[in-house]
């Protein structure tokens, strides 16, 4: 049983890691893009615009703490 905790300990640390907000923005752009692919939408488009928001949210976030310090 402790080998089965440290491989999803590890796993959640690798997927989640410092920001629980970016795995989550990766999770729903993956599936979105699934579904209107699925779909026939042409979705090239959705992953660069969810990139940059996602490194505009992280990059906020990290740049907030850092001047409450």
């Amino acid at each position: 049983m402790n080998a089965l905790k440290t491989f999803g300990r590890f796993w959640y640390d690798f997927i989640v890691g410092d920001d629980w907000k970016l795995a989550v923005g990766a999770v729903l752009t993956v599936s979105l893009t699934f579904f209107l692919t699925h779909h026939d939408v042409n979705a090239w488009w959705l992953a660069p615009i969810a990139v940059a928001a996602l490194l505009g949210i992280s990059l906020a976030h990290a740049s907030s703490r850092a001047t409450s310090r």
